[in-house]
């Protein structure tokens, strides 16, 4: 497991982050910005986000400072205009229109730090016709077509891929590459601006790759029927016989040769060859490894190019040889977790605190970033002297 290391030396190091506090998209990619070294105050609500989770292993609030405030108290909002008059960025992932109605939109926001980088994670963008309501990763994707092509049936439903695909790598992801690129622009000249980063937006953008594909006659508009979709017997997932599964790569004719002798398969070139023969060539495939355990074939398969590797789940992963060699995975404060990613030479990210429990840094924050406003004295009773003066 990796080392817990404490001095910030990520590559944000000196960059400041005001995280209005919510669920989802908008928390993990705060969460990347504090792990790659910035200093981000996330700024919890009296009561908490309601999610459900305990503040003390929501992990993607690691690394991070937590203050309270009560945005829709008569103080609350001049409380984090202080904050953004020092901050770099901003996230918030609010319904349009809510943070303004708080106080704290983009409008206050730059009128009071005119460099400030205005990052809005939403599921529909600030704008077009369902920007007002409500949603989550499975409709976004739903809309955008990445949904409908996951799955190897084509005649079943698509296959629910968590909320990876829509939540984490069409938001978080592209929010961070938004807010980064117009931090370079206010940097060099001086300016700031709103990133409106949508779900649907960078899920779409995602496609591009298979788009391509379909305008070139090289992808069917039919989920399970083409080269990464499952329609390929030799990319897929096969059962073992003790119910574990092999994830199955081998596309280039080297890796499929290789692939094809460890796995001791009969007219291997002729079954890869010819499309008819796909079917048989699926069954001869899903028979072999139903002959082994997952432990035997992963033993077989180890250290070749066949590209053929076990699927783990998530309390497995971490014990994989190779992750642990690398680190992948860390521990900190009793809880496993993945590791700062991706990795820089000279200015690591680190795993510096766990999660920031609500509230917890206001005083620290407040001394640091200079803002008293967040912690306000408290009411002291008058003297017997005051009461008679």
């Amino acid at each position: 497991m990796q080392t817990r290391q404490t001095e910030r030396t990520g590559p944000l190091a000196g960059v400041r982050v005001v995280e209005l506090a919510g669920i989802g998209p908008g928390p993990f990619a705060a969460m990347l910005l504090a792990d790659l070294g910035a200093d981000v105050v996330r700024v919890d609500r009296p009561g908490g986000a309601g999610l459900g989770v305990d503040p003390a292993k929501d992990l993607t609030n690691r690394n991070k400072r937590s203050v309270l405030v009560d945005l829709k108290a008569p103080e609350g909002p001049a409380a984090v205009l202080d904050l953004v008059e020092r901050a770099d960025i901003l996230v918030e992932g609010y319904r349009p229109g809510v943070a303004e109605r708080l106080g704290v939109g983009p409008e206050r926001c730059l009128a009071r730090n005119p460099r400030l980088v205005y990052g809005r994670m939403t599921g529909w963008g600030q704008d077009g016709p369902l920007a007002h309501t409500a949603g989550h990763d499975i409709g976004y994707i739903a809309v955008t077509g990445a949904l409908g092509m996951i799955g190897p049936d084509p005649d079943g439903p698509p296959t629910v891929p968590a909320n990876l695909v829509g939540d984490y790598a069409g938001g978080s992801l592209y929010l961070v590459v938004g807010v980064l690129a117009a931090l370079q622009h206010a940097r060099t000249h001086g300016e700031g601006q709103v990133v409106d980063a949508a779900i649907v937006d960078g899920t779409a953008h995602l496609t591009s790759m298979i788009h391509a594909m379909l305008a070139a006659g090289g992808w069917q508009d039919r989920r399970g029927s083409n080269l990464l979709d499952g329609g390929c017997p030799f990319y897929g997932v096969y059962e073992t016989s003790d119910g574990g599964h092999m994830a199955v790569g081998a596309l280039e004719h080297r890796f499929y040769a290789e692939f094809a002798r460890l796995l001791d398969l009969q007219d291997a070139d002729g079954l890869r060859g010819d499309l008819a023969r796909w079917p048989e060539l699926r069954e001869a495939v899903a028979a072999r490894f139903r002959s082994r355990t997952r432990a035997e074939w992963t033993e077989v398969f180890e250290g070749t190019d066949a590209c053929v590797a076990p699927v783990l789940s998530l309390r497995e992963a971490p014990g994989h040889p190779h992750l642990a060699a690398r680190a992948t995975f860390a521990e900190h404060g009793g809880l496993v977790q993945p590791a700062p990613a991706p990795r820089f030479s000279v200015t690591p990210g680190t795993l510096r605190t766990g999660p920031a429990l609500p509230g917890a840094d206001t005083a620290a924050v407040a001394r640091d970033w200079a803002v008293p406003a967040l912690c306000p004295a408290p009411d002291v009773p008058p003297t017997q002297e005051s009461k008679t003066a």
